[in-house]
């Protein structure tokens, strides 16, 4: 695995690979990369041939009172790993090379509607600075597939929404969500979790299974919804939501359409968040 710093020496790599012929597939992680993320390079290989992963922590997303400061920074361990599952250049930039004005005077791109509910009311701005940032990325990696995963899915809307408005040429494919043996999506911030909370915070996981049975025998959403609040609050955890909404675009559900129930809650002070897809 080949590493690079700057845009250029990442595009010349790109730019040969391309002479070669070989499909281009590309993985953007903020770092500290877990079993997860590693699957994420498992599901870009079998939609291209040369994969391209970036770590970065991008400072636009983060809210003045979020954990942008403490946000685990692993690289020599992220590039082990990587190397290790298949990953064939990481792309390893500072903020001013994505940045070149600053972060606070940089362009910014906004994906409307989709940005405006759930977790883009609950952290105003956090999507304007993704898709920023993934717009950057896309434009200097230049992949024909990019993978994102499935735990964020409202982002993963957003990305989708956003390649199409601006005639990006990239297939985007979501990858499954990867588990904790209790049920707990796997993500950077639950080392930030004791052992019992570790194992508390398996009961989102658990409460939108149950989401999933209610709907699925035809019971009431209201009732499905408040039910899933008091489960969430019983294991200590603080909900921000969980919700049904329509899985194409986070509306309110409709007859007929397909279906995802979101959560997002605190265990303690780390913030988690979660879907299943309720409908086929």
């Amino acid at each position: 695995m080949e590493t690079f710093a700057t845009a250029s020496a990442l595009r010349a790599w790109v730019d040969a690979r391309r002479r070669e012929g070989r499909r281009i597939g590309f993985v953007p992680t903020m770092g500290n990369l877990h079993a997860g993320h590693h699957s994420l390079l498992e599901v870009a290989r079998r939609h291209a041939d040369a994969i391209v992963a970036s770590v970065f922590v991008n400072p636009t997303q983060f809210g003045p009172h979020e954990d942008f400061a403490r946000y685990p920074r692993t690289p020599d361990a992220d590039a082990a790993g990587l190397a290790q599952n298949g990953c064939d250049a990481l792309f390893l930039p500072g903020v001013d090379e994505l940045y070149p004005y600053g972060a606070d005077r940089s362009v910014s791109v906004r994906v409307p509607e989709l940005t405006g509910v759930l977790e883009g009311a609950i952290r105003p701005g956090h999507f304007d600075g993704v898709a920023t940032v993934v717009a950057k990325l896309f434009n200097l990696v230049q992949p024909q597939v990019a993978v994102f995963g499935q735990k964020d899915y409202q982002q993963l809307l957003v990305i989708r929404r956003m390649v199409r408005d601006l005639g990006f040429p990239i297939d985007i494919v979501g990858a499954p969500i990867v588990r904790e043996s209790n049920g707990l999506a796997m993500s950077s911030r639950n080392q930030y979790l004791d052992a019992g909370q570790r194992e508390r915070a398996g009961a989102i996981h658990s409460t939108l299974q149950a989401m999933r049975a209610r709907v699925l025998a035809g019971e009431a959403f209201a009732a499905i919804e408040a039910d899933a609040r008091a489960a969430l609050e019983r294991a200590g955890l603080v909900p921000d939501y969980v919700v049904i909404r329509d899985a194409a675009d986070l509306g309110e559900p409709v007859a007929g359409s397909a279906l995802v129930a979101l959560a997002a809650a605190r265990m303690g002070s780390t913030r988690l968040i979660d879907n299943v897809l309720l409908t086929p």
